[in-house]
């Protein structure tokens, strides 16, 4: 049986994707993207053990500071990722693009599997280490265009929330799997022998796994909507295309990405290291925070994205982010009022329980702003400048601010002033889940 199609799609039942196809190209997208984000996200898990052997600094603030801004680089070329795959796959199709990614996650993954320390080859050592860097923020700045707009072109008019949904939730698999491996390793592994070796085994596995991710995308299936002659064809510069065409789209978009991707990373991934150097705690209690915030990204997310198509993305969009503007502050205030790991843990699984809401409708938000023959192009642009800017160095921007104003509640700050552009970008969108995509 096929499943329901959007509007134009051909009346020809061959060239409608079959429910099991979109079940194969879901997997594909979701599972290859979180091999691609596992890769990105395990650094940001050992980086303050990075600090410590590729940047020599006597003060472990500034060590940190040093590996999170390493963390930070590979942001810098995320919009051009964006741009440059994005207009790959608006032009060439979205599953040529997704091969693309994968490849260049992998060889940015292996080189820091085998980069040498600071003590083995001195300065080339972060050299190697921010050049594999700025490759893996390449690779993933062009993957969400790609497996965001490829997701929604080919879900069902009612079920795009929760297809695009998947791109996050699957970010949420990485970030459990990068955290599980931190915990294991942490917990089999004496600190001499994570230092001298064991720092590289999430990245050796990351390396090893990403052939499974290319054969999922080798085989799928990127069936077409609509005929290839009715298909409108993508502008030769699609970029230009975007800005003189869509700039309206390009400002929403970058309001949306903007509250998201602060909260994100600040829950996700900051908090576990707020947890050791502000709170004093275990490095395996923030290693299971981070568990607990990519378990419920990756359960939680696709739930947004079905109730967005019950009953409005913006609608839902706008309560989750106001609600969790208002939660972080109590958020920071209890954890450093109650340093324990029962508090962190529970603040980590109340912040993400909103935050997953929050981003479920998030991927077809973005999609939805922009036409077919630029889509991937509009998305991904949006999506990594904003993730670059706010999101890349929000470790670093809010550890600063930690230092120079002595305040500790600086990270519920920083969400919250995020926060507010994102809530009046929403006010400025349409609705858009009850029309049809093209």
């Amino acid at each position: 049986m096929n499943a329901p199609t959007l509007a134009r799609a051909p009346a020809n039942p061959s060239m409608q994707t079959s429910r099991a196809a979109r079940t194969r190209l879901v997997m594909a997208a979701a599972v290859g993207n979180a091999l691609e984000f596992y890769d990105f996200t395990v650094y940001a898990f050992f980086a303050l053990v990075i600090g410590k052997l590729f940047f020599p600094v006597h003060d472990p603030v500034g060590q940190l500071l040093l590996a999170v801004a390493s963390f930070g680089v590979g942001f810098f070329t995320r919009p051009v990722g964006g741009l440059l795959i994005g207009m790959y796959a608006d032009r060439a199709g979205r599953k040529k693009a997704m091969l693309l990614t994968l490849g260049l996650m992998a060889l940015g993954t292996a080189m820091i599997a085998v980069a040498p320390t600071f003590a083995q080859a001195g300065l080339a050592a972060p050299v190697i280490l921010v050049i594999a860097r700025l490759i893996q923020g390449f690779s993933a700045g062009g993957e969400v265009g790609a497996s965001t707009t490829l997701l929604l072109e080919q879900a069902p008019s009612n079920r795009r929330g929760f297809y695009a949904s998947w791109q996050f939730a699957s970010q949420g698999l990485s970030a459990l799997a990068g955290a599980l491996t931190g915990v294991a390793l942490t917990a089999t592994l004496t600190a001499a022998q994570l230092e001298s070796w064991g720092w590289r085994v999430p990245f050796i596995i990351g390396t090893a796994i990403v052939p499974v991710g290319w054969w999922l995308r080798r085989t799928m299936e990127e069936a077409p909507r609509e005929s290839v002659e009715a298909r409108p064809k993508a502008p030769k510069l699609p970029l230009v295309a975007v800005l003189r065409d869509h700039r309206r789209a390009v400002l929403n978009g970058l309001g949306l990405t903007i509250g998201g991707t602060s909260a994100h990373f600040i829950i996700v991934f900051y908090l576990s290291i707020y947890g050791v150097k502000t709170l004093g705690l275990p490095n395996w209690t923030a290693m299971l925070s981070g568990c607990v915030s990519g378990a419920i990204l990756f359960v939680v997310a696709p739930i947004g994205g079905y109730l967005s198509d019950r009953i409005g993305r913006n609608k839902l969009a706008q309560t989750t982010r106001i609600l969790l503007m208002l939660a972080i502050w109590p958020a920071f205030a209890l954890l450093n009022q109650s340093p324990t790991t029962g508090t962190l843990l529970a603040v980590v699984t109340a912040l993400s329980i909103v935050h997953s809401l929050n981003v479920g409708p998030t991927g077809a938000m973005l999609g939805e702003l922009f036409p077919r023959e630029v889509r991937a192009t509009g998305a991904a642009i949006v999506y990594s400048l904003g993730v670059a800017i706010f999101g890349g160095f929000a470790q670093f921007f809010v550890t600063s601010l930690i230092v120079i104003t002595k305040s500790v509640m600086a990270p519920a700050w920083y969400v919250i002033g995020c926060g507010v552009l994102s809530v009046i970008a929403v006010m400025c969108m349409r609705e858009r889940s009850r029309e049809t995509l093209d």
